[in-house]
């Protein structure tokens, strides 16, 4: 079988890094809001892949994990008046009820960041001993992009690029404005946990690295084509700079559902929510529809 490699921009001939055996991570939903089809679309993609290895006689292990903290689920559920541990486990347990209905199998492991916070401060202290991330006087901790040159090795962008467009934004302590947080300082009336660098949560980037880092190197790391720049950009950085080895063999991506010729998500407003099509039609006939 040939799999497109977005790593190296071309289809590659998969063989497994381990004889018999391949472990597949697949970052997973924030959990502030019910699914549209484009979330669909990925776990669908991945279902299909994980099943064909597996009828082909290799024992997959699957991970696809939850975001469970963030910036949108904080929002909303201030804005709900609700706890953000309400807000995250309504729209996890939503994500298996829609995933059940289009016949996804569930993945072998389910994390959560929140589930992670040790090993996440391990990752951020580890980078920081080893002089490839520092903290601020407030508590932020960042990635000092320019100690890692491969970076943009995934997605084909350039330090110079990147640069052109770089802000630090007010109240930001950045060395550089390529950095990226590993960890957040807590703002008032936000979740915290207690950490080396007081009180605060984690960047969004760690996390993945901090749950994928026991099966390395992954044979397969996939995700939605919008996950190349930053965010597995970022994983790939701070995994391999702290490791000392390989993230992923093959990282695979499933392209964009597009409405009247843009990308669907919630920020444009074009979206479509799974439980709003099976109102209308078959389980069945969205998931091949999709696929």
């Amino acid at each position: 079988m040939q799999l497109y490699n977005t790593l190296g921009r071309r289809k590659e001939d998969f063989v497994p890094l381990r004889p018999g055996k391949a472990h597949i991570y697949v970052c997973g939903i924030t959990a502030y809001d019910y699914c549209h089809i484009g979330h669909a679309r990925s776990a669908l993609v991945f279902d299909v892949l994980v099943r064909h290895l597996r009828q082909s006689g290799l024992e997959v292990h699957f991970v696809r994990n939850f975001t469970d903290v963030d910036d949108k689920t904080i929002n909303r559920a201030n804005s709900e008046a609700r706890d953000w541990r309400e807000v995250a486990e309504t729209y996890m347990a939503a994500f298996h009820e829609d995933m059940d209905r289009l016949g996804v199998l569930r993945a072998d492991e389910e994390p959560r960041a929140t589930e992670y916070i040790p090993q996440i401060q391990s990752l951020c202290s580890r980078l920081i001993d080893a002089g490839r991330a520092y903290a601020t006087p407030s508590g932020d901790v960042y990635f000092r992009v320019r100690e890692y040159p491969p970076y943009g090795k995934l997605s084909g962008r350039s330090l110079d690029d990147l640069q052109a467009g770089a802000r630090v934004a007010p109240g930001e302590e950045k060395e550089d404005p390529l950095d990226f947080a590993l960890w957040k300082a807590a703002k008032p009336g936000e979740p915290f946990w207690e950490s080396p660098w007081g009180k605060g949560r984690p960047g969004w980037h760690i996390e993945c690295s901090a749950m994928s880092e026991t099966w390395l190197p992954l044979d397969i790391h996939g995700g939605g084509q919008d996950l190349i720049f930053p965010h597995h950009e970022n994983e790939i950085a701070q995994t391999e700079a702290a490791c000392s080895c390989e993230l992923a063999r093959f990282w695979v991506h499933n392209g964009f559902v597009q409405i009247n010729a843009e990308k669907m998500s919630k920020s444009l407003g074009n979206f479509k929510t799974i439980r709003d099509i099976l109102e209308s039609w078959l389980p069945e006939a969205l998931r091949f529809f999709l696929l």
